[in-house]
């Protein structure tokens, strides 16, 4: 089967579902109860890391996720960048390690690439340590989500040993892509040692409803990515199942309310990354849109 028949899917069934659990009609109580930190993620500057940090804290967030590229830079200088992250009065919530590959021949390295972004996140004095995965260019196989729960359970046994928890963001173009697919992949890892990173928007545009894996995931929340989504995009042709692209929170389909609704009520307590891949007007600043997304939060009653 091919991955686009596979992936075939009517965007918008995802989005009409999730207002299914709990109604965000009558929660502004409940939104407000759900006891978040907002942090942000540099995503949106493109490379531009220390630009991006102190514009994060200009903006008004507590929190940082850096990518992967950083630990070269600052693989030997990390009391250096823990200085920079501290002047600015932020903590780094995550480091997104990248992809692990399911390809056997490669597994040692992946798990010592992953485990050694681990520790650079325990010496930034960081929390947490995102996985994603990459997606064989073939069709998938039951055996492919328990050999990725497995590969990540190694890497999350390993930085555990200095601290540092790890998280599956569950991902577009991704084995863990659709709620089935994530759920195997959950189901195939260790939860002692795996947790999940929800994303909102990805989550959703994979045809799952946020709200109802807030309530599904439970136990196993270890922070989240709150993102907005518009699909399809404005003037797309083909096929529109595919179309989509990250906006501001408020500005999509994202039914954030019923997140936040859920979230309060399994009294989740932890941290929020806000992530906009990139600025979807660029007559906007990558500042501009974090302080939009702020605005978006501060209407809701949450204190950034």
């Amino acid at each position: 089967m091919s991955t686009l028949t596979r992936r075939g899917f009517l965007a918008s069934v995802g989005a009409a579902a999730a207002c299914a659990w709990p109604s965000a009609a009558g929660t502004a109580h409940a939104r407000a109860a759900a006891d978040l930190t907002f942090g942000y993620s540099v995503i949106t500057w493109n490379g531009k890391d220390l630009q991006a940090i102190e514009d994060i804290a200009a903006a008004g967030y507590k929190g940082v996720q850096l990518r992967s590229p950083i630990v070269a830079q600052y693989a030997d200088r990390t009391s250096e960048l823990r200085d920079i992250i501290a002047r600015h009065k932020l903590t780094m919530v995550a480091l997104s390690s990248g992809s692990v590959s399911i390809d056997p021949a490669i597994e040692r390295d992946e798990i010592e690439k992953h485990t050694r972004h681990g520790k650079f996140v325990k010496d930034v004095g960081g929390l947490y340590l995102q996985l994603t995965d990459a997606l064989p260019k073939r069709a998938l196989t039951p055996a492919d989500y328990k050999r990725l729960g497995t590969l990540m359970t190694e890497i999350g046994k390993r930085t555990a040993d200095f601290g540092i928890p790890v998280g599956y963001h569950n991902h577009m173009n991704a084995i863990g892509e659709r709620p089935h697919e994530v759920r195997a992949v959950m189901d195939a890892a260790d939860p002692k040692f795996v947790k999940l990173e929800l994303d909102t928007a990805h989550y959703q545009m994979g045809g799952g409803d946020p709200v109802r894996a807030v309530k599904d995931y439970a136990d196993r929340l270890l922070f989240l990515h709150i993102k907005d989504l518009e699909t399809p995009v404005p003037g797309a042709t083909g096929d529109l199942s595919r179309s989509y692209r990250f906006v501001e929170l408020g500005r999509g389909k994202v039914d954030l309310k019923g997140v936040f609704a859920a979230l309060a009520a399994i009294s989740f307590r932890g941290w929020a990354i806000v992530e906009l891949d990139r600025v979807p007007d660029d007559a906007r600043t990558p500042k501009e849109s974090a302080m939009i997304s702020r605005r978006y939060l501060e209407g809701l009653g949450f204190k950034i």
